[in-house]
């Protein structure tokens, strides 16, 4: 799919999804790599910023917190020039930099890999304004079985809901009700099935949730937040993920000149 058409769609309906982008060979390691994480194994020495629950039950989302600064793997592929070059491409940015990394595993079985209908910027309002976004990359191929993101369209232009009360509500049908949006908008929801090496790019403003994994397989994927140079830093204290951006390791730029 050519990078016009992504990014009318990202500006049209708050999401886009790109082909299989992330080679065979990078996916394959990267695997190797995340469950070494979740297992506790830490390449660099340095502790991710928030570990694995182990003692956390068998079905419940496997969420690390900053990966790439316990692994070199990790970090080369939440690097990758790729999701630079297409995040560039979607949004029109000279530069953009990564400043938040998550490794999520969703299980097999079970309810407890729901999460519920949010918006990225309701977590985000301390520390940024302006364009900053994610870019979720599949490691495995993402189907309906398997609990896929799903996105509401054109949510991203419904403004920023400031009660995000109802995230943690298991109801999908509350926490449909429970949202705000303007007279005469519908409620469409658009799965992100795409192939293992994709990338699926959201809007921070754009609802998005993902429900329980009904597949034999595990989900795996990883959350890349990402800024641009249209985006600006609070003057938060103690703001971990906007007084890092000077540091390559943490926060590597992955198109562009921040300069």
């Amino acid at each position: 799919m050519n990078d016009s058409l992504l990014h009318n769609r990202f500006e049209t309906d708050g999401f886009c999804f790109t082909d299989s982008v992330i080679p065979a060979s990078g996916i394959s390691a990267v695997t190797a790599r995340m469950d070494a994480m979740v297992a506790g194994e830490y390449e660099t020495g340095v502790a991710p910023r928030a570990a694995h629950d182990p003692n956390a039950p068998a079905d419940k989302l496997r969420k690390i917190d900053q990966p790439h600064l316990s692994d070199l793997t990790i970090r080369s592929f939440i690097s990758s020039p790729e999701i630079g070059k297409w995040a560039a491409a979607i949004t029109g940015a000279e530069m953009v930099q990564v400043w938040a990394v998550q490794l999520l595993i969703k299980p097999p079985g079970g309810d407890l890999g729901h999460i519920g209908f949010h918006q990225d910027m309701q977590h985000w309002t301390s520390w940024f304004k302006g364009e900053v976004f994610t870019a979720w990359v599949a490691v495995t191929d993402v189907v309906e079985e398997n609990g896929p993101m799903t996105f509401v369209k054109g949510s991203h232009k419904w403004g920023l809901n400031e009660n995000p009360s109802f995230f943690r509500d298991p109801d999908h049908e509350v926490q449909v009700n429970s949202i705000p949006r303007p007279d005469g908008a519908d409620w469409e929801e658009v799965p992100a099935l795409i192939p293992s090496g994709a990338i699926s790019f959201h809007h921070r403003f754009t609802y998005h949730g993902s429900r329980s994994n009904k597949s034999d397989t595990a989900r795996r994927s990883f959350a890349i937040h990402l800024r641009t140079e249209k985006s600006e830093t609070l003057d938060t204290i103690n703001g971990y993920y906007n007084q890092n951006l000077g540091n390559p390791d943490l926060c590597p730029v992955i198109y562009g000149d921040e300069s």
